[in-house]
């Protein structure tokens, strides 16, 4: 996949002009499941309680993991003789009794659909269908609708570009939702990014696909980091960047390459869906998905942006490198600054970095050191900070909180001297 990366202000400028779809409902990134990578299509209704028995038995609701989502496949091949989309009739006997005892569990339930005349996998796509589909979906008792891009009618048919295509359904949902009187649905857009949908998707969706599918592997991770790196501006309240599903689990990943997947995604504040098949899940998998403070930042009451790049690491700043992304991350949060050190190398890595690169950390202060993946409390840092002997592919995941003025005394005056200077104007050396 290649792009044109836009420059920070550029870039900064065109997302300015963007207001979040703020209707209520998914003000955080949602965490929950969905079938499709661990199943495909082979789903039906037992399948799908199965699934929300085993989320609820192994603790993942209780740690905020709370949709249980169908993905493509649910429906008959044909609409009825009045135009209607049914679920298959053999996989999906009674979809309505499905998602009541789903809810009933404490869970929502999603489903999904097209902006085209088909779905990806052929069923019945919602286009020209998009109030008659959100009603149909509803009264089956979904709460949140994943829209896919397949099966694209003919220009001289649609005549919109590709927001005008997603407008519809946006549409179709805000009208629902006032004539019912019924909560609105979490509209999620499966576009992949080839339209710069970081920049319109807030006006429609409360999450937007930034890249094609995600595979269970490493090159496919560090591609979909690499994306993300230049547009994690998009994500805030209500509009999040959505990397694709949890691949934990599924084959193709270390211990050390899930645990890096699951802290990008977590804290670039994407969406968490797992789409691993839970009744062969193991306990240092569900270990990861389970870890209570990286959860924490993702679900940030109070600050919603994402963490960004302060430096690249292996490559110059600013560059595009689909095998080795950026290594330097941080951002805010409630509880301090976090920071991402991921070690793209094939080694083991010794990585450092002077607290002030991040733009988040204030001079002249030293700071405690939380490590969230050993949850344990690891210090205080003064003016720079070494993660040493990461491994290939690892991660590390701190949280920094203030912890008073840094001893007196130290030298050189600044940790970062370059335009550092004296108030007569003499410039501080390194």
């Amino acid at each position: 996949m290649s792009f044109k990366v836009l420059g920070g202000v550029a870039l900064a400028s065109l997302l300015a002009s963007v207001t979040a779809l703020d209707n209520g409902v998914a003000r955080l990134p949602v965490l929950g499941y969905n079938t499709w990578n661990a199943y495909q299509c082979n789903i039906d209704q037992d399948l799908m309680l199965t699934t929300a028995k085993l989320m609820k038995s192994l603790g993942l609701l209780e740690v905020g993991y709370h949709y249980v989502n169908i993905d493509d496949c649910y429906a008959e091949k044909n609409r009825t003789a009045s135009g209607d989309i049914i679920p298959d009739k053999i996989r999906f006997p009674n979809i309505k009794a499905m998602t009541d005892e789903i809810h009933a569990m404490g869970f929502k339930t999603g489903i999904y659909s097209d902006s085209g005349w088909f779905t990806c996998a052929g069923y019945p796509g919602s286009f020209q269908n998009e109030l008659r589909d959100a009603t149909t979906f509803q009264n089956w008792g979904f709460d949140y609708l994943k829209y896919d891009n397949c099966y694209i009618p003919y220009d001289d048919i649609i005549r919109q570009g590709i927001v005008g295509k997603y407008q519809r359904m946006a549409d179709a949902l805000a009208t629902l939702a006032k004539t019912s009187g019924k909560p609105p649905f979490v509209f999620s857009l499966c576009e992949w990014g080839w339209s710069q949908v970081w920049l319109w998707g807030k006006n429609f969706g409360h999450s937007w696909r930034v890249t094609g599918d995600i595979a269970p592997e490493w090159n496919s991770l560090a591609a979909i980091i690499n994306f993300n790196s230049f547009i994690t501006q998009g994500t805030d309240f209500s509009g999040h960047n959505d990397m694709d599903m949890l691949q934990l689990g599924n084959g193709g990943l270390t211990f050390e390459e899930a645990k890096s997947h699951f802290t990008a995604w977590a804290l670039n504040k994407s969406p968490l869906l797992i789409g691993t098949n839970l009744s062969a899940i193991t306990s240092d998998i569900l270990g990861i998905l389970k870890n209570t403070e990286i959860l924490a930042i993702n679900q940030d009451p109070v600050v919603g942006q994402s963490i960004s790049p302060f430096r690249w690491g292996l490559n110059p700043d600013w560059t595009s490198n689909s095998s080795f992304p950026a290594q330097y991350w941080s951002g805010p949060s409630q509880n301090g600054t976090v920071f991402m050190l991921l070690n793209t190398l094939n080694e083991p890595s010794t990585m450092f970095f002077n607290l002030t690169e991040s733009p988040w950390i204030r001079a002249g202060r030293q700071y405690s050191v939380r490590d969230l993946w050993t949850h344990t409390n690891n210090g205080t840092a003064v003016r720079n900070f070494t993660a040493h002997n990461v491994p290939p592919h690892g991660v590390v995941a701190l949280l920094l909180k203030d912890a008073g003025d840094e001893p007196s005394g130290i030298f050189p005056a600044c940790s970062v001297w370059f335009q550092c200077a004296d108030k007569n104007g003499t410039h501080v050396g390194g």
